[in-house]
Parts: C-alpha cells; structure tokens; sequence
C-alpha cells in the first residue's frame, strides 16, 4: 500500500522529477506557510498578493513559480524580480541560482547599484533568463536602453511595502510599464496597508489573496521599560545607561527619524561606544560597510531607522533597544523579534518619553498583558570599562577585480600571519575591497605580518576600519 503523501509535500505540486529531486538534494522537504499557502495559485498563472515577512521562505515561494515555466533554450529575460536593496537582490539571485540547479545553463543576472554599468551592460548583451535588480538601477538600464522587458512572463515585486516607503513608486511604476500586459505579476510585502493596496492595484490582475502568520514570536524575549525625561539628551544618556548595565555584545537600537539616528550614534561614540548609523540615503558603499562591520561584530551597536533596518538578517544580535517607542504595535513586534532568534533568549529594552504611555497601551493591548517597567536610576555599570566589540576589521585594497577569495585570504593569515581560523572572523569580499574580521588582541599585530608578506603573490594596501 502507497503511504500517504503529505499535505505540505513539493511533490503534491505539478513539478518536473529534477526539479523535485533538487529541492530535496537543497534541503526543502516540506513546504513553509507561505509555499503551501501561495505554490498551488502561483503555479496556476495567475496574479498574487502575498503578505509574508522576510525569513518566511517567500523567495522560494515565487522562484519555483519562475523556474517551474521557464524555458531554458529561450535566451530571453522571462523572470523579473525587484527588490528594495542590492543586499535582499543578492540574497535572491543567490538562492533562485540554487534552485535553477535542477536545469543547465539557466542565467540569472543581478543589477543593482553600488557596481559598474559596463559590466552589467555587457552581461544583458550576452542574455538572461532572470533579473534580480533594484529599482533605480533598473530604472537606469530602461532610460539607456540597454535591457529589454518585452519577453518577461512572470514579474515579482518583492518587499513591495518597502520599496513604496523607499520612495521607488514612479520608478517601479515606469518598470512595470516596460513588461507584457499579459504577463503574472506575484507581489510579496511584510505589510499590506490600503495606501500599498491603492498604488499596486494597477499592477495586478484578479490577484488571489494569502497571508500567513507574519509576526515574530515574542515569548521567548525578556522585554522592560524605562521612563525617561523631556530634558535634551535624556533619551542618549539613557541608552548608555543600558548599555553600561546590560553590556550586549551586539546591539540594534531602533529611532524613528534618520536625524536622530544620527545624533545616537554620535553621542554614544562619545562615550567610547562603538556605535554606527544606518537609514536611508546613504550611499550604497557607505551602507555595504556598515552592515559588515556589525554583521562582523566589529561594532557594538548598530543604530537604524525601520526602514534602513528591514530585511536585515543579523546572527548573534543580543539585545533590541527602542531609543524612541514605535507609534505601531505591530512595528514594535518586528523589532523585538529580531533579538533571542533560535533557542537563544532575547532582550528588548524599549524608552518612554512625556506623553508616549499611550503607545505603550496599544502594545499591551496587542500582547494581551501588562508590559514590565524598570527603574533606570537602579541601573548601575557593570565591570569592564567601555563597550568594546571583540573583533576589528581589517580592509583590503583589492577585491573580486583582483580574483581574490575568502580562502586566499584564510590561507594567508593562518600561514604566514599564523593565526587559528578561530581567530578570523568574516570575510567579506566586494568588487573592489575585502572586508576581514580579525579578533581585537591580535589585530594590529596581524596587520603588520599581511602588510610585509604577499596575498597571492601580490601586496594589497590596507587599513583598519575603527568606529569609536
């Protein structure tokens, strides 16, 4: 007798053999919330809204849809996905790559800003099956006239509520206009507010409506409040404070406006607090470094906008601290729940001003119970000094240009430099410079050993990157 199949099996989808084999040689046994919600409706060819939050498995919601009815000989860009930063684009590109494995010689091409246009140019000239982009630099290729959307059968907007709150709509709007009318349109958004709602509705056809459970589990996360003054600085002075007591060895603080952002940042690197800023408008380089350093735990605290902040997938974070109350529990959820991932616990430390009880009624209301307050004034430092992150980050001038890799990079310190490959964190590498995490104590030391020896035969200049 022929066992029953599963409910959330791939191999209840219409799918070819090699493309089920692969998805079980890449790991994907059985299908998340949001496939077994959006897979059957995607494969049917119709349009869909699907309201998922990043980490959901969403890119392989729409990517096995993509591939499922792309034809490889077809040397055409039939799959077109958009995404808000080059950082989610190379996430996707990365993982419909895997996926495609199942076929030969399907391409997928990423264009986004932060590289050069020749290249890119060069590649669409030699032809794509799918491109991931960003939508300025799609924007870019339309006005030259280097790419063609005529061909595209199925278009994924993805992160569609990001994008809009990025300020791409006309962009987005001038692309969407480029491809098929008769083309499959699958829209993926953590949120779905009426204005996103209005502003996509002419993209879409009869869309088929799924949501899945978008919000983070918050029980495994130990949350406090802390009543903070009017008086100008309080709210700089109090994220020290916690700091000082709780001493997280990495740390997201979340503000509502760039400008304060900002004013955090520089105020806790004041305090010889390793602290960087991340919002909108900043360049793609700025951005890239940013993240890498506190991806790299070669800073403390990471201080971002909403905005700036979604999407970012940050192992090892510690603690969330709400420098300012979000005005919407259902924000407030996404931000705690970016501490305590996994079996890990998780602290959220949130500030409240004169006048912001109100927002904190709305999260009570929300969770179901009475939020727990602390006295900030009971908080005193612990051992140690000033918070210092445990690694530093070495940059390299030289990169993909120059073909370096990771390895040569490990092969180099843990020979000549003679470090423990415990003793290199990540390493990062960009077209034109590599990033490489180096354990505090022993950097400067280690620089000075890369610096008179050679990385494949050649010597690179470099410098540390230092955000005190």
């Amino acid at each position: 007798m022929t066992p029953p199949v599963n409910a959330t099996s791939f191999s209840i989808l219409p799918l070819s053999p090699a493309m089920l084999a692969n998805l079980e040689q890449l790991g994907y046994h059985e299908m998340t919330p949001i496939q077994a919600a959006s897979l059957p409706a995607v494969l049917a060819g119709g349009d869909l809204i699907a309201q998922a939050r990043t980490g959901s498995g969403k890119t392989a919601a729409f990517g096995i849809g993509l591939l499922h009815k792309l034809n490889p000989a077809w040397f055409a860009i039939q799959g077109l996905v958009l995404c808000p930063t080059r950082e989610l684009a190379d996430q996707v590109a990365n993982e419909l790559r895997r996926l495609a494995r199942f076929a030969p010689n399907i391409k997928v091409l990423t264009l986004t800003g932060g590289t050069p246009m020749r290249p890119q140019i060069a590649s669409l000239e030699h032809g794509a099956h799918i491109v991931v982009g960003t939508p300025g630099r799609l924007a870019d290729h339309i006005q030259r006239e280097t790419i063609d959307l005529s061909k595209v059968q199925t278009l994924v907007l993805d992160e569609a509520d990001r994008m809009t709150d990025m300020g791409f709509y006309e962009e987005m709007s001038g692309i969407v206009s480029m491809t098929p009318e008769r083309r499959q349109t699958l829209l993926f958004s953590a949120t779905y507010p009426d204005d996103i709602r209005q502003a996509t509705a002419p993209f879409l056809r009869d869309p088929v409506e799924v949501r899945v459970e978008s919000r983070h589990d918050a029980s495994g996360i130990e949350q406090r409040f802390y009543e903070i003054g009017g008086e100008e600085g309080a709210r700089q002075a109090a994220v020290a404070r916690l700091l000082a007591h709780f001493r997280p060895q990495s740390t997201l603080a979340f503000c509502n406006t760039k400008a304060h952002c900002r004013e955090l940042a520089d105020a806790l690197r004041a305090e010889g607090i390793s602290a960087l800023a991340l919002y909108g408008e900043l360049e793609q380089r700025e951005r890239d470094e940013i993240l890498v350093l506190f991806a790299n735990r070669s800073c403390s605290v990471l201080v971002a906008t909403d905005v700036a902040a979604r999407g970012l997938d940050i192992q090892q974070l510690e603690a969330v601290i709400n420098a300012d109350v979000s005005r919407d529990a259902d924000v407030h959820i996404h931000r705690i729940g970016r501490s305590g991932r996994g079996q890990r616990a998780g602290l959220a430390l949130t500030l409240i001003g004169p006048g912001e009880r109100k927002w904190v009624k709305a999260i009570e209301q929300d969770q179901g119970a009475n939020v727990i307050w602390d006295d900030l004034k009971s908080l005193e430092p612990a051992e140690g000094g000033p918070l210092q992150p445990p690694m530093r980050t070495l940059c390299i001038q030289g990169g993909k240009k120059e073909k370096l890799r990771p390895g040569d990079l490990l092969g180099a310190l843990t020979g000549d430099a003679g470090l423990t490959k415990e003793q290199v964190g990540k390493i990062n590498v960009f077209e034109f410079t590599t990033y490489v995490a180096l354990e505090r104590g022993i950097a400067e030391r280690t620089a000075q050993k890369l610096t008179a020896g050679t990385i494949k035969g050649r010597q690179f200049r470099m410098r540390f990157i230092d955000n005190e």
